[in-house]
């Protein structure tokens, strides 16, 4: 039943629903790119010991174009959902952003040869439909906007496809450290191009958080930047190894977890509460959830029996 690679992955998005929580606080008073700067170089300060405990060679891999790869489609995923960010409402744009399991599934097929049958198509559509009851869309202009998160949800696509791919042969700890390596030089490069704040000024709330000078941190805001550090790794350890244990495809529809993490975290921190069609959607996300460990299950029983 995959339990242990569900317990990882549900790990990874608790994770990630605190990290952005803590990254939100944060969005006032410093630099995206600053932010993803510093929680990478805590994560990696972390992670290294953790792969190099088997020596120099836990770095060696024959696979570095996909490395490469896989981390590109991670910043394209972080930088395009950010920007999205900049001129649309939250729930519009992680609605759209909340298709990506959606196109796992299709990468899954298509590039990982892997096959499943008709239960995890409807568990993924289930679940989508959750997401779109607890973001609700409904009011939204099309427009081209809309083609940020987009983006973002093609390059998490990619890079968790990926990720299945390369955990056939490496590491969670090496993957994890090539993630958060991607991060660090991605933002480090941002941050020599526009670190200065030269293209700050825009006034618009979100623009200024990816173009805003980068900052010394104050005392009071250490703590909370160390955290997000340390989840980071967390984050990383535990969706590599959810990916090396089960196929990107069944894995896909637990990532709706992440939205109920965020709405619990939005009221608590934020004052925010889910109205009945969030609620509603809650459910839909926890259903589609249940009917792929039902399909699952089934799956293997058959499977069983047959080499009986």
């Amino acid at each position: 039943m995959h339990l242990r690679a569900i317990s990882y992955l549900l790990l990874g998005m608790l994770g990630i629903s605190i990290g952005d929580t803590m990254i939100k606080m944060l969005s006032g008073d410093y630099a995206l790119h600053q932010l993803v700067f510093i929680r990478a170089a805590i994560s990696l300060i972390i992670l290294m010991p953790v792969l190099l405990r088997r020596g120099i060679t836990a770095l060696r891999t024959s696979r570095l174009g996909m490395h490469i790869l896989r981390g590109l489609m991670l910043v394209i995923a972080n930088v395009t959902y950010f920007t999205g960010l900049a001129s649309l409402p939250m729930a519009e744009s992680s609605a759209v952003v909340f298709s990506a399991p959606v196109i796992i599934t299709l990468l899954s097929f298509w590039l990982l040869g892997e096959r499943f049958g008709v239960g995890r198509w409807v568990a993924v559509l289930v679940g989508l439909a959750g997401v779109v009851l607890v973001v609700q869309p409904f009011g939204a202009n099309l427009e081209f906007a809309y083609l940020w998160p987009l983006a973002a949800a093609f390059g998490y696509a990619g890079f968790t496809t990926l990720t299945r791919s390369l955990g056939r042969t490496e590491s969670a700890a090496l993957l994890a450290v090539f993630a958060q390596g991607s991060f660090f030089v991605a933002s480090l490069l941002m941050g020599i191009l526009v670190g200065d704040g030269r293209f700050a000024g825009t006034g618009n709330p979100n623009l200024e958080f990816l173009l805003r000078a980068w900052r010394w941190p104050a005392v009071d805001d250490l703590g909370l930047i160390a955290m997000i550090g340390l989840v980071s790794a967390v984050i990383a350890l535990s969706l590599s190894a959810a990916y090396r244990s089960a196929q990107a495809s069944f894995l896909a529809p637990f990532e709706y977890s992440n939205l109920p993490l965020v709405l619990l975290w939005g009221y608590l921190v934020f004052g925010d509460f889910p109205n009945t069609l969030a609620l509603a959607g809650i459910g839909l996300i926890a259903a589609g959830g249940m009917i792929m460990i039902f399909t699952e299950s089934r799956r293997r029983a058959r499977e069983r029996s047959v080499g009986v």
